[in-house]
């Protein structure tokens, strides 16, 4: 497969070579073959629901056929991180779904979305299905018309890896609001946290006459309000991990209300969805890793994962490795305090070992408000990134509004982000440019808040 080198190059990146252009050139090539014939890739995830992705390939005796399985294996990478699943439907040639079989397996290069899609998130084991373009299943989202519900008395919390916050709130309008510092990662003990959030929900509860709906967000990736996947969980021992998992459905039942509680970067979206009064937004968030959540254009929550961070969208063979995954070239590595790091070390800025991620991206930042050279490249090549990955993202997005927000935006960082992100659009993508919204939070946004939007998510019985 063709790579191709952008027209808009990252300062600290000679060898970056978007997934996109390679995707738009891929496909290009393969409509022009005159040989081209469907592939359509079917993603089952929790309760039955199922996701679908068409698109075109080599037929399988055309000259460039070999090319295929490069495409479709990142495709199916970038739907399986984005869409979520436990079985892979590949309809197209033969050979490419045995390709792809074979690729996730417990000893196969992608062994560990094998068992963390499959185990861990589901609860069932992967598998992938070779089929006939035909023969996949017919599409089945789960969209969700979740939050703008701001009638009644309701309690809106968020879980922090550092912090935890929770607001009560009358018809929409914020009358208490309470931050407590913890730290639930180092915690192996579910009554804690069990015992904390509660005390969280009651101070706000004591602030109301009654209460009518509780809705929370919380990083990690929630099925049916069971927490499969969470960084402040994740020092529970396995043996207890069932406690866990009905932490959020055990709190519902003792508050008798309805509760719901989701990804925090779905809880972002719909805050900007919100203070915009709009929908097809993405909100994409730059902290200790990349963090997205995404509202659809009819205003829906998708049931999506929306984990972005281990999402290609680099396609140099020696892309940056993501130490969790194993995987080359995924968001992780481009937007976040991860990638402020790795470039940091290209213009000569030695970080402090002995000090927190948090305090090593401050002194980076530092840098970049004194006006240094280096650190100015560092954020001007995240900026190129994005508008690079925001033309990829749009392929498998309905988007009019992309949010961005998060500690490495702070500062100068992110007005250079968004500067360099448009100047990209507007170069190789003027579509996008005249039709995509991107920008960083206003005050209105900041207003609505997290709390206040996950206040919102449930509707009243």
């Amino acid at each position: 497969m063709n790579l191709i080198k952008p027209d808009v190059k990252p300062p600290l990146d000679p060898d970056f070579h978007p997934a996109v252009l390679a995707n738009h050139a891929f496909l290009q090539m393969v409509e022009a073959s005159g040989k081209a014939v469907p592939l359509i890739i079917g993603l089952e995830r929790a309760d039955g629901h199922l996701s679908r992705f068409e698109t075109r390939v080599f037929a399988k005796d055309h000259p460039y056929a070999a090319a295929n399985l490069f495409y479709v294996e990142r495709l199916v990478k970038f739907l399986l991180w984005q869409r979520g699943g436990w079985k892979i439907y590949v309809g197209g040639p033969r050979r490419i779904g045995e390709q792809i079989k074979a690729y996730y397996t417990a000893d196969g290069e992608r062994h560990f979305d094998y068992r963390f899609m499959g185990e861990t998130v589901y609860e069932k084991e992967f598998t992938v299905v070779p089929r006939a373009p035909e023969d996949v299943p017919a599409a089945n989202e789960s969209g969700r018309a979740l939050g703008r519900h701001l009638d009644g008395y309701r309690i809106g919390f968020d879980l922090g890896a550092s912090d935890r916050k929770v607001s009560a709130v009358i018809n929409g309008q914020p009358v208490y609001s309470e931050e407590v510092i913890w730290q639930p990662g180092q915690e192996s003990d579910p009554q804690y946290h069990f015992n904390e959030i509660l005390a969280a929900l009651n101070s706000a509860r004591n602030k109301l006459s009654r209460l009518d709906a509780i809705g929370g967000s919380s990083a990690g990736i929630f099925i049916n309000n069971r927490p499969m996947v969470a960084s402040i969980f994740r020092s529970i021992p396995p043996e207890r991990d069932a406690e866990i998992k009905s932490l959020f459905l055990r709190l519902r039942d003792r508050f008798k209300v309805p509760l719901e509680v989701i990804n925090d970067g779905d809880v972002t979206a719909l805050a900007g969805a919100m203070s915009l009064q709009d929908n097809a937004v993405l909100g994409i968030a730059m902290g200790s890793s990349e963090a997205a959540g995404y509202v659809d254009r009819q205003g829906r929550i998708t049931g999506w994962l929306n984990e972005l961070a281990f999402a290609p969208v680099d396609y140099n063979p020696n892309a940056p490795v993501d130490e969790w995954s194993g995987d080359r070239g995924v968001g992780a590595q481009y937007f976040s305090q991860q990638a402020v790091f790795r470039l940091a070390s290209k213009v000569g800025i030695t970080i402090p070992k002995d000090i927190s991620d948090a305090e090593k991206l401050k002194y980076v930042q530092q840098h970049l408000e004194s006006g240094d050279t280096g650190a100015t490249q560092i954020w001007q090549s995240i900026g190129i990134y994005l508008g690079y990955a925001i033309a990829h993202y749009s392929d498998f997005y309905d988007l009019k509004h992309v949010l961005v927000l998060g500690r490495v935006t702070s500062g100068r960082g992110g007005s250079i982000i968004i500067e360099k992100a448009k100047q990209v659009l507007q170069t190789e993508f003027p579509d996008l440019y005249a039709n995509i919204n991107i920008q960083l939070p206003d005050e209105t946004s900041r207003r609505v808040g997290q709390a206040i939007a996950a206040a919102s998510l449930p509707a009243l019985d």
